[in-house]
């Protein structure tokens, strides 16, 4: 139907009983309205009429007594998902229905919209139009304002001229065009008389409520976007799609974004995006490339600006949001990032050249490491024909620092944050506590900085040319002063919970073996396991073939030359110490926590201090003296974790004798990750515990759960004076290994290598929170020809204190007292002598008894454990000792 024809009723009005019922009979949940003006439903509440229909009853009360004269319609899924477009009368007269049909023939979306314009068609009083669709495939949308434009002088109420009295600023805003949906309703005709303030009626123009067009959402929705394209209210831009103001040029000066704005038509920055399909005036409709029906964008429709304004979702750009020509060229090409699309313009010679006095270029300074003098990662292979050949680091190609201006101090945080993430700056990560850098210490190992404020302002200095701007008194030029990020620069940055740097998980020290099988060689940072590698002798340079002479080789430097004339107690003890060795390279390979290893001997001199000075030599060793107490301990291991960056601590020669029963040494070899509060501060820091953990004695033993966490080596030179002892093959194993760590390095990573050729085999083996590792090592020393691996992991309580107390208290109780219950205080009177002592070595009173063999019961001790009966009638615990394997 030509829009032009509706102009006058085709029906004559009906009864207001008569038109319910036609309303009803297509569907429609039907309401009376109050004939006061205000439009309002005439029912105590029109809710529950939202969501079930009024029925013919309810119509007969409300419309029988002939006295009703207005009635409407609720819209939305209680009418059969209905949804009502209403052109105000000042659109009609404005000519916004002749407007948005030319554009929606030009869209492609002109035979839906015919269907709306020829279907169930009411006029209102003031000469508004009301179309219907019935919508299919989703619910209806709630009411929606989908056009206006600012009210004109001449149409101010009383009211809005003293509103913008009071507030300048207001806008008085006048609505176009509108829909009811979800919980909105309409007058409908034959409402007249006093329902409407004008007294007019409201008219059928065209069709009737059973010739409600049906029409699909998603045709529906491409309407909704044409019909918001004539809305005429100016859109305020964001941050996201406008740059902030800037400050003023001098004369004759243009910003390369202005330049481009006037240079550059919209097809070129939109081409592949959008097709233009028609232009109206000075307003072109775009479409989304793969789009058939309907529009997409508009451009050139704001009156102040040639912007674009995208109505669809489903585009690179934000929906309805206004861009100039600039913002959308940096959304395309640079992420938003104004400043980079500004350089970028510029460099294509967009904008005028103002003078700048720069400062002079500044190299950075070198970085402890670069390129390793190895061949690839892949390639490290044992030879004794290759010696290390004194090569160090090669240097690094000298760069030009990169430079911030900071006269603009939330400009400078977010440029320093992009220097970080282009990961320019050498040696500085993130991990839990914040930025930190890699650093030598004095002794030539590796530490970690967490860096506070002034360490990153250092930083900054050393390594980022940071200026600000000023004007020239004389010539007027811009010129570049150089000048430190200010202190609360570096705080802001350093008070953010993220940082754009490379992860650090751990630093390593040697070659070790990534989580997919291929090796670390390269020192420096690893972008793949996020490990820094820090060697500690030099990396050979290495034959990329494996061969089994090579391997044979290998196993003699390590076996049969370097740990040649050790004393060891077992097989046993050789493999666990070998395993452990070897526990450094394939750490990152086989995830999960490693045992404590308990190196002790019978006696001083007898070569322990050596086995653990050989981690030293070749990995770098912590040491950390035997703390007094857990509290100390704790401060001890969580500064190890935090600053060191050796990946084997040890502490060394604990009293003879001692027993290791430390809750806290449980707790630290069982935990993959650390968390401690920083001593000192509020500051609570979270790392992962990679390291191997070392302790030596004499005559060492253990207590509480300790034993089965610990992974024992023992060496017994059974001998007089064992310091004495010559005759070594290699004589002082300190010189030889200060002459030869590179070799033997070179060795154990061809060991590993080899294993990993055969596919890694590995050897099933229980042994709690570490049989991951424990079976790989397994399987290693297997590959090797090492033998006795955990073999005595049976025997291991022999070293339990603890455990030897309460085995043999239980199997004399069970001597005693048979499988009767008996109290603490029988036991303590019968057998005192076997009963475990308090610190003070005096017997424990009952209720002390009674609290440690509650803590015990259940456990196994040896054959035997503790049952806890209750006495009823006594109110009292009674205790008994079953065997193993014995019936309750």
């Amino acid at each position: 139907m030509n829009t032009s024809t509706q102009d006058t009723a085709v029906d004559e009005p009906k009864g207001m009983r008569a038109a319910a019922r036609e309303y009803d009979d297509a569907g429609l949940c039907v309401l009376p309205v109050k004939a006061d003006g205000t439009k309002a439903p005439d029912v105590r509440s029109w809710t529950p009429y939202k969501t079930t229909r009024s029925t013919p009853e309810e119509h007969d009360r409300w419309f029988n007594d002939a006295r009703r004269t207005g009635i409407g319609v609720v819209y939305g899924a209680v009418s059969g998902n209905v949804e009502m477009i209403e052109f105000e009368g000042r659109a009609i007269t404005e000519g916004l229905l002749e407007e948005v049909t030319e554009i929606m023939d030009a869209s492609g979306l002109g035979d839906v919209w015919q269907t709306i314009l020829n279907g169930w068609v009411t006029q209102s009083p003031t000469g508004g139009r009301h179309y219907r669709a019935r919508i299919n495939g989703a619910p209806v949308a709630g009411n929606t304002k989908l056009a206006a434009r600012l009210a004109r002088e001449d149409e101010y109420t009383d009211q809005e001229r003293q509103r913008l009295a009071e507030k300048p600023d207001a806008k008085i805003v006048r609505v176009l065009i509108e829909t009811r949906g979800e919980g909105g309703y309409g007058v409908v005709e034959p409402s007249h008389g006093t329902v409407h303030a004008t007294g007019n009626p409201y008219q059928r123009i065209a069709g009737s409520p059973a010739d409600i067009p049906v029409i699909d959402a998603d045709l529906m929705s491409a309407v909704r976007d044409i019909l918001r394209m004539v809305d005429a209210i100016p859109k305020e831009e964001k941050a996201k799609t406008a740059p902030r103001p800037t400050r003023p040029l001098a004369e004759g000066e243009v910003r390369p974004g202005d330049d481009y704005e006037n240079k550059v038509d919209w097809t070129e920055i939109l081409n592949g995006l959008f097709t233009p399909l028609f232009t109206r005036g000075r307003t072109t409709y775009w479409q989304r490339e793969g789009k058939t029906r309907g529009l997409s964008a508009t451009t050139g429709y704001a009156a102040d600006r040639d912007r674009l304004y995208v109505f669809s979702t489903s585009t690179d750009f934000q929906a309805e949001v206004p861009y100039d020509k600039f913002a959308a060229y940096a959304h395309l090409n640079h992420g938003g990032d104004y400043k980079a699309t500004a350089r970028a313009l510029a460099e294509q010679g967009y904008g005028s050249k103002p003078a700048v006095r720069r400062l002079a270029s500044v190299p950075a300074p070198r970085p402890r490491f670069d390129e390793a003098p190895v061949d690839g990662a892949n390639a490290l292979q044992y030879d004794h024909d290759l010696e290390a050949d004194g090569e160090g680091f090669e240097p690094q190609i000298v760069r030009t620092r990169p430079k911030v201006n900071i006269s603009n101090e939330a400009d400078a945080i977010d440029d320093l944050l992009k220097v970080m993430a282009s990961h320019e700056l050498p040696d500085l990560y993130r991990r839990s506590g914040g930025p930190c850098w890699v650093y030598e210490d004095e002794q030539s190992n590796p530490a970690v900085r967490q860096l506070g404020t002034d360490n990153l302002r250092a930083y900054f200095n050393d390594y980022v040319t940071t200026f600000t701007m000023t004007t020239d008194s004389e010539t007027k030029a811009a010129v570049e002063v150089r000048n430190p990020v200010m202190r609360q620069t570096c705080a802001t940055i350093l008070g953010r919970k993220d940082w754009p740097l490379p992860h650090l998980r751990g630093i390593v020290t040697s070659p070790v073996v990534r989580p997919d099988g291929t090796l670390i060689t390269k020192p420096g940072y690893d972008k793949t396991t996020g490990l820094y590698l820090h060697p500690r002798v030099l990396l050979r340079r290495l034959r990329p073939e494996l061969t089994q002479d090579s391997i044979d080789r290998a196993k003699d430097l390590v076996l049969d030359t370097m740990l040649a004339d050790f004393p060891w107690m077992a097989d046993s003890d050789r493999a666990q110490y070998v395993g452990a060795l070897l526990s450094p390279i394939i750490r990152p390979y086989v995830p999960g926590p490693t045992p404590l290893v308990i190196i002790t001997a019978t006696s001083a001199g007898s070569g322990k201090t050596l086995l653990k000075d050989v981690f030293k030599y070749l990995y770098g060793l912590g040491d950390t003296p035997w703390p007094e107490n857990d509290a100390e301990l704790r401060k001890a291991l969580t500064a190890q974790l935090r600053d060191g960056g050796e990946p084997v601590i040890a502490m060394d020669n604990l009293p003879n004798g001692h027993i290791i029963k430390s809750p806290i040494l449980s707790s630290l070899v069982t935990a993959e990750v650390w968390r401690d509060r920083v001593l000192g501060s509020s500051e609570v820091v979270t790392m992962p515990n990679d390291r191997l953990w070392i302790v030596t004695g004499n005559n060492l033993r253990t207590g509480g759960d300790n034993a089965r966490r610990a992974l024992w080596v023992r060496i017994d030179p059974d001998c007089p004076d064992p310091d004495q002892r010559d005759n070594y093959k290699v004589g002082d194993l300190r010189p030889w290994l200060a002459k030869n760590a590179s070799t033997v390095v070179a060795a154990l990573v061809t060991l590993v290598r080899g294993w990993l050729a055969e596919g890694a085999p590995r050897q099933r083996t229980r042994m709690g929170d570490y049989s991951e590792w424990a079976s790989a090592i397994a399987g290693l020393l297997k590959y090797i020809g090492v033998p006795g691996w955990l073999v005595d992991r049976d025997n291991v309580t022999t070293s339990d204190d603890e455990t030897d107390e309460w085995s043999t208290l239980l199997e004399v109780w069970r001597d005693k007292f048979g499988s009767r219950t008996v109290t603490t205080g029988e036991v303590l009177g019968q057998l005192g002598e076997f009963v475990p002592r308090l610190k003070n070595g005096e017997l424990p009173p009952s209720n002390q008894l009674g609290s440690w063999l509650k803590a015990k019961q259940g456990r196994y001790y040896g054959t035997h454990k503790v049952v806890l009966v209750r006495d009823a009638h006594r109110r009292q615990n009674t205790w008994r000792v079953a065997a193993h394997g014995e019936k309750p």
